[in-house]
């Protein structure tokens, strides 16, 4: 008698950074990596898009204040994406008044961080995203 045993592997959550400073995208992979994240980065918009339309991430970083494409754009043209290829977006800006926490919602943001922040406090945010249901956050 053989039994079946069914091995699965888990593959890891995926994180595209996007920020216009490297420093910012080294600390961030490096922070996400060590969590057991595989990232990607862009620093422009543009390039975000690029790498959606690659990678297919799970989860996205995305900074508002970037030359060549801001982050207000990128969220704008993720809206013309099939709702399975968009990652689940957290905005992670110093632009953090309340009126710029209240656009990236409306454009379909599901977490918003300020600039300075915490590496613990915005992992905790992604634990949180990466463990809920999509359903669970829209509109968030």
């Amino acid at each position: 008698m053989q039994l079946d045993t069914e091995v699965t592997q888990q593959t890891p959550m995926s994180v595209l950074v996007v920020d216009d400073e490297p420093q910012v995208i080294w600390m961030l992979q490096f922070s996400l990596q060590a969590e057991g994240y595989e990232t990607y980065s862009a620093r422009d918009g543009r390039s975000a898009l690029e790498e959606i339309r690659e990678h297919h991430p799970t989860l996205m970083l995305l900074d508002i204040m970037m030359p060549v494409m801001d982050g207000w754009s990128v969220l704008e043209q993720m809206r013309s994406l099939p709702a399975e290829d968009r990652p689940r977006v957290v905005v992670v800006s110093a632009r953090s008044s309340p009126r710029d926490r209240a656009k990236a919602a409306e454009l379909g943001a599901d977490a918003f961080v300020p600039k300075p922040f915490n590496v613990d406090d915005l992992l905790a945010v992604l634990h949180g995203l990466a463990e809920a249901s999509p359903a669970e956050t829209a509109g968030a």
